[in-house]
């Protein structure tokens, strides 16, 4: 199905015109396809399935006024409104945001072929073809590591050629950060999900109408923004969906952190504690760490199981760090029970289709 075709079904689904669409991958040339979910509840404008990085896929109903509210906070916080380069998968929520974001500006946006793999050359292709003066692209860590790895001047010229480059999808490494700074781009971090409508947390500040809060160590998100719930899973819904008193939806995240002086710290997956030998050991500081050392390109770490020891930190890194560089640095920050007792040395870290590491795959591999 042609972008167009697409743009349409989604516009009559915000305009209540139409159905509601919810967008599938699909092998064929378009990369996707449209389908009319009959179990959508009314008002719902979008199906999104949640990227199953660890586990199975949710169908997260997004109503209309949520993708509204979504859009409309994002042009209030970036003060801006233009053409969009799509660089994502439409069936995840960072693509869908793309289409739903451009028709409330009234801006055709340019998708990359999705039939090329992403590559330096590709984006600059696909940005070359942009003709609004205001110019955004969503893009994950791995993709902007990609573009700033041996950049030419020409990607160059057309990355700081966007007047906002929203990164989000996972933790961007400082390298990759300071390196995007270097280059005289104009990165925004995000964090958001697909209960979310994506990113909804703009360099730790929530959009406005957003609200966020932490309870028992946990992640609430609240506002217009929020999904109304899961399709399908009622039990799943309750338990991770609710309103308040005031009428405010919020949603309960898989992230710990916290809320002070306006800011949200992520402190990383409430499910990424490995106990070890009786050890609580944080898997995010661990791969945090690993990052730091030098010539780690990118790294993943995990909790496999282990016959002696419940459970063991494993990491996956690429890039052409020595091993026992990586060991020396874990346990000279996070202490002996963090270091990695399990390390895969992979030419290219396994990616969903959305761009983020595929934390399945990977755990699968060092488990092996």
């Amino acid at each position: 199905m042609s972008i167009d075709t697409t743009l349409g079904a989604l516009a009559a689904a915000l305009n209540e015109e139409g159905p509601a669409v919810e967008i599938l991958h699909d092998d064929g040339p378009a990369g996707h396809r449209v389908v009319v979910p009959q179990d959508a509840p009314d008002g719902t404008a979008a199906v999104v399935r949640t990227s199953g990085s660890t586990g199975t896929p949710k169908r997260t109903a997004l109503p209309v006024e949520a993708l509204a509210a979504s859009a409309m906070a994002t042009a209030l916080e970036l003060k801006m409104e233009g053409q969009w380069l799509l660089a994502l998968p439409l069936h995840y929520v960072a693509g869908l945001s793309v289409l739903s974001r451009s028709l409330y500006a009234g801006t055709r946006p340019w998708a990359m072929d999705p039939a090329r793999s992403f590559t330096a050359e590709a984006f600059t292709d696909a940005a070359a073809e942009l003709t609004d003066r205001v110019r955004l692209t969503s893009l994950v860590p791995t993709q902007l590591q990609r573009l700033l790895t041996a950049p030419t001047g020409e990607t160059l010229s057309a990355l700081r050629r966007f007047d906002a480059i929203l990164l989000g999808g996972g933790r961007a490494p400082d390298a990759l950060l300071a390196q995007a700074r270097a280059h005289g781009l104009r990165v925004t971090l995000t964090y958001g999900m697909s209960e979310t409508c994506g990113g909804c947390v703009y360099d730790g500040r929530p959009l406005p109408g957003v609200s966020a809060r932490e309870e028992g160590g946990r992640l609430w998100l609240g506002g217009d923004v929020v999904a109304s719930g899961y399709l399908g899973d009622p039990e799943l819904t309750a338990e991770r969906f609710r309103t308040d008193a005031a009428g405010t939806r919020w949603f309960r995240t898989d992230d710990l952190g916290g809320v002070a002086g306006g800011l949200v710290t992520v402190r990383g997956r409430a499910d990424d504690v490995v106990i070890t030998g009786g050890v609580k050991v944080s898997a995010g500081a661990v791969q945090l760490c690993v990052e730091s050392v030098p010539g780690v390109e990118a790294a993943l770490v995990v909790g496999v199981p282990d016959a002696e020891w419940g459970a063991v930190v494993a990491a996956a890194i690429v890039g052409g760090a020595a091993e026992d560089a990586v060991a020396a640095a874990v346990r000279a920050e996070l202490g002996p029970a963090a270091v990695p007792r399990r390390i895969a040395r992979l030419a290219a870290m396994p990616l969903l289709p959305n761009g983020k590491p595929d934390r399945m795959a990977v755990a699968a591999l060092l488990a092996g």
